[in-house]
């Protein structure tokens, strides 16, 4: 998850026109295509919420031909041949059917989706990359998971753009 260094995902409009940076870091390190596409391919699955789904629709998909979960209630016009969509059980989604054909499944999305994942245990690991802005107000990240999570931390990556990545396991 992309955020605000004051931990908004965007802002009350839903615009995330922000997240580009134009602040300079000497001593990060550059974030090429070649850095971004090793990224991608180490991911085997996408899971996501209705909302970034539909977001990702209007600014040009990012998911190549990876297998989409979108989880939704309702119907949806299914724009893309890898997208499914689930309204169940997250855990038996995940533990019962995704686990076991997936090594690396990938949460991104909204605040709902992220709290659900993290209330449910659902998640191995959180990467947050902040933005070098405060946002004053906005979709929190977490939106108050309800539950107290020790987490270790596993990463830091600096960005020339000024972006810090944080890479957490999340322990059991």
């Amino acid at each position: 998850m992309v955020s605000s260094l004051d931990g908004f995902i965007a802002k009350k409009d839903r615009s995330v026109s922000w997240m580009q940076s134009n602040d300079t870091y000497a001593a990060g390190k550059a974030l090429t295509q070649e850095y971004i596409a090793e990224f991608l391919k180490s991911i085997d699955c996408y899971v996501m919420g209705a909302r970034t789904y539909e977001h990702a629709l209007e600014l040009g998909w990012p998911y190549g031909d990876k297998p989409v979960v979108v989880l939704s209630h309702k119907a949806h016009k299914k724009d893309k041949e890898t997208v499914n969509f689930y309204s169940g059980d997250l855990t038996e989604l995940v533990n019962g059917q995704l686990k076991s054909n997936y090594k690396n499944i990938w949460m991104v999305g909204g605040s709902k989706t992220t709290k659900e994942f993290l209330r449910l245990n659902l998640a191995d690991e959180i990467v947050q990359s902040i933005i070098p802005i405060i946002l004053g107000d906005g979709i929190l990240f977490f939106d108050y998971v309800g539950k107290e999570l020790p987490l270790h931390l596993k990463d830091i990556t600096a960005f020339k753009d000024g972006m810090v990545e944080l890479s957490y396991e999340i322990k059991k």
